[in-house]
């Protein structure tokens, strides 16, 4: 590594761009290493789990995992390194021998490799043959050519098989939601072609109806705001639903620029959410309707509070097996997303960093939001976890340390919150000099961590006082 770093760039243009295509070559070489690497350490772990009289059907479970976190990848990612690492080293030799001179990069083989996937092991390894990426046959082709190709060799080959894969294509179907920019995201479905076209043409023609009667929105901001409307059933699209915000009192009330947190979604600006909550969403705004139409909202405020500096949420403990209703809102507000390193999964599954058989409490700094592939990968053999707090610390934001089978660790800290900041006195004193008010007490009081619910109430009289709120509309 630092030899590459103390390599000093070409003189000219030919040059760098020499050195650009050598540096793409062994990345091309890397990746093909890495493979052969993934495909050795999985062989060697399922040896020492068969001597450790591990069953057959449960071997080699949490070698994707092991393999993420070596890549500083997701659980999910390192399932699909790990598949296409074995499709390549045992069953595609010469788009395998392609990655290594780099004359494919690991995006085009791992196109390769899955469009082939639903051929047997022999069929597989004709059509690698029939392509043999490394005579040239693809040289400034583009990823679609070498898709259609893939595909019409793998036809050729075992015409069921794709067939059949096409008709079990439709059990895949799914709708899924992702963060964009701009506090916008993305709602995507993978639906079978004929009722995706027949969507798209039914909000494509109820675009244009409205367009045609004057409507001025444009036709995609139709679109749009008609799948949301006929999907929630209400005009702002908002139904029963709970929304939540996580933000300070300050940015609610007087104005602070520390952006607020969206569950589901990540940081949004402060003025946005703000907005939010006392004009509704943008799409009523910019539908045309007039405030007597528009649903109201009604906000609620839950209070929460976080120990100065860290931002680490104030704790409270249970003797149940289960984690609270309150315990549950408490960890999701703190780790927002699965808390397994490199993960970035929902939270769906509230855990006991020390188990629950080996004592381990049901407490919050003993718990921990885990997506459910994370969480049964905990379980395996061999796998250790627990809460790491930092010592030089007094309120660090809560810690995780994970130790896999081969004795490496892991950390994962939980997320800042809102207004959470490196030195938090320093920053209250700024914000008395510029605002002249008085700082937030610094101690939340000796209550519960949560406030108690009230959904009769539609604020706390005493909201100021507060360290943080999390805000509540439906």
């Amino acid at each position: 590594m630092e030899e590459m770093l103390s390599l000093s760039m070409g003189a000219g243009g030919a040059e760098l761009i020499d050195e650009m295509r050598s540096l793409e070559d062994y990345t091309s070489a890397i990746a093909a290493r890495q493979a052969r690497i993934a495909v050795a350490f999985d062989l060697d772990q399922r040896r020492s789990q068969a001597a450790a009289g591990v069953p057959v059907a449960e071997r080699g479970k949490g070698v994707a995992a092991q393999v993420a976190l070596a890549r500083r990848e997701s659980p999910a990612r390192g399932g699909r390194l790990l598949g296409f690492a074995r499709a390549l080293v045992t069953e595609m030799p010469h788009t395998m021998a392609a990655l290594e001179t780099g004359l494919l990069n690991e995006w085009r083989a791992t196109l390769l490799v899955r469009e082939t996937a639903c051929l047997s092991a022999a069929d597989r390894c004709a059509v690698d043959e029939d392509l043999a990426a490394d005579t040239g046959a693809f040289d400034g082709a583009g990823d679609r050519q070498l898709v259609a190709a893939a595909r019409a060799a793998a036809y050729r080959r075992d015409p069921r098989s794709v067939t059949q894969r096409a008709s079990h294509a439709a059990g895949e179907r799914h709708v899924s939601l992702r963060p964009a920019p701009d506090t916008m995201t993305y709602l995507t479905a993978l639906l079978p072609v004929a009722q995706g076209v027949a969507v798209h043409a039914e909000l494509a023609r109820h675009a244009d109806t409205r367009r045609a009667a004057g409507d001025e929105r444009s036709r995609g901001q139709v679109m749009a705001d008609a799948l949301v409307e006929r999907t929630t059933g209400t005009p702002g699209g908002f139904s029963r639903v709970e929304v939540q915000l996580v933000m300070t009192d300050r940015t609610l009330f007087q104005g602070d620029s520390e952006p607020a947190r969206l569950p589901g979604y990540g940081i949004v600006p402060a003025g946005w959410a703000r907005d939010l909550l006392t004009t509704g969403p943008a799409s009523e705004q910019a539908s045309g309707q007039s405030a007597d139409h528009r649903r109201a909202f009604e906000v609620w405020l839950r209070r929460l509070y976080t120990a100065p500096g860290s931002g680490e949420l104030v704790a409270v403990e249970s003797r149940a097996r289960l984690f609270t209703a309150g315990q549950r809102r408490f960890i999701q507000a703190r780790d927002h997303l699965c808390r397994a390193p490199y993960c970035d999964a929902p939270i769906r599954h509230y855990d006991h960093i020390i188990p629950w058989h080996k004592d381990g409490p049901t407490s919050l700094f003993n718990g921990a939001g885990l997506c459910e592939a994370c969480n049964h990968t905990k379980e395996l053999p061999g796998w250790n976890a627990k809460a790491h707090p930092d010592p030089g610390a007094r309120h660090a934001r809560h810690a995780l340390e994970i130790s896999t089978p081969t004795g490496h660790t892991y950390h994962s800290t939980a997320p800042p919150l809102p207004g959470s900041s490196p030195n938090e006195r320093e920053h209250q004193r700024e914000r008395k000099q510029e605002t002249g008010r008085h700082p937030l007490p610094p101690t939340p009081p000796a209550a519960s961590s949560f406030a108690p619910e009230d959904h009769n109430t539609p604020a706390y009289p005493s909201t100021r006082a507060s360290r943080r709120a999390e805000l509540l509309f439906a």
